[in-house]
């Protein structure tokens, strides 16, 4: 593949710890197998860049912005070797009735704006220039609701670190110094039981979510039940907490009795998102899981490696070295039948814990 910048040259990030935004646009595609269908993507990924600008000119003041990430096996396709360190296909969790699945997906596009047509028209562009060569897996259209809130009606994403410190958590540094200025993006679809959501008193809502319904003030730890979605989701390594980088959306048709959040999260390691959904799916400890999801349904999840701008400037037209390259490893099924089959999916990046919550 191409070769790594060097160490000392700039490293530009793609616009992942960019502003909130009133719109936005999640598309999974997969890549149909003929090898032609990834020289062709391959050559549109060095041209995005250009096609993003184009549009944006349309109206600078709405701010539109693409993130484009890949799979574990279209990375060894596309790019060859060497790949991220970190980069695997989503790994399934499975704990009683609750189920964080694992699907589908090749390329992810998170594309954002203040406003939803030229999202859409970005989208309509990228589809037809690659449309032949992919398969959609998911597609879904956010909106901003009210002030900022999900459709279940509590304020997401207030733990959002900021400025530099959404940089250090988002953006891989110098413990993969070939692939520094990239990121790991999962994305998980849920879809909400909302009349089930709706019939409980607010009190029991603000116990599950472990925040205030109206004032987003965060529930005391006296208050807050170990079971507290921003208690299961709290992860610490040596007395600091790991932060990710959110920029969940709502989406629905009502018509369709369809209400739902498409959940993505960007870090410099996956690892810390997968114990935050090991803890949420499974329980911390095991049995403790997250209320929220006897209402929410995971219906997709995978995971996804953005690479650096400056990675995607300077991929040429030659296609990777396939004898480079070998295949990923499939996805871990990961059981709560025993402690001990939760223990040989830690994280091993030290000694994780939450914030006590009593």
């Amino acid at each position: 593949m191409d070769t790594p910048k060097e160490l000392n040259e700039i490293v530009l990030p793609q616009p992942v710890d960019g502003p909130l935004t009133r719109s936005a646009i999640f598309l999974v595609l997969c890549i149909r197998p003929e090898p032609t269908n990834y020289a062709a993507v391959r050559s549109f990924c060095a041209d995005l860049p250009g096609l993003v600008r184009a549009i944006e000119f349309r109206n600078v003041e709405a701010g539109l912005t693409c993130v484009i990430g890949f799979g574990s096996d279209a990375w060894d396709k596309l790019f060859g070797s060497p790949r991220p360190a970190e980069l695997h296909p989503f790994r399934e969790i499975r704990s009683g009735n609750r189920h964080a699945v694992s699907t589908p997906g090749d390329l992810l596009f998170h594309i954002r704006a203040k406003r939803a047509d030229l999202c859409f028209e970005l989208a309509m562009q990228i589809m037809d220039e690659i449309g032949d060569a992919v398969s959609v897996a998911d597609e879904v259209h956010g909106f901003r609701y009210f002030d900022d809130r999900d459709v279940i009606g509590f304020v997401d994403g207030t733990e959002n670190p900021r400025g530099q410190a959404a940089q250090d958590a988002a953006i891989v540094g110098k413990e993969d110094p070939a692939f520094s200025g990239g990121s790991y993006v999962l994305v998980q679809k849920y879809l909400h039981d909302m009349k089930g959501w709706n019939a409980l008193p607010v009190e029991t809502q603000e116990r599950i979510i472990g925040r205030k319904k109206l004032s987003d003030v965060e529930l005391k730890d006296s208050e807050k039940p170990p079971y507290a979605h921003n208690a299961l989701t709290v992860i610490e390594e040596s007395g600091k907490e790991l932060k990710i980088l959110r920029d969940n959306m709502p989406f629905g048709r009502p018509g369709h009795g369809e209400f739902g959040t498409y959940f993505i999260g960007y870090s410099r390691t996956p690892r810390i998102t997968e114990t935050m959904l090991q803890n949420m799916f499974i329980g911390r400890p095991p049995g403790t899981y997250d209320r929220l999801l006897d209402f929410s349904t995971a219906k997709t999840g995978s995971l996804f490696f953005a690479p650096s701008s400056s990675f995607l400037d300077n991929i040429s037209g030659h296609p990777p070295d396939s004898t480079a390259t070998e295949a990923s490893p499939e996805a871990e099924a990961i059981s709560s039948s025993s402690a001990a089959d939760t223990s040989k999916q830690s994280l091993g990046i030290g000694s994780l814990k939450g914030h006590k919550d009593e």
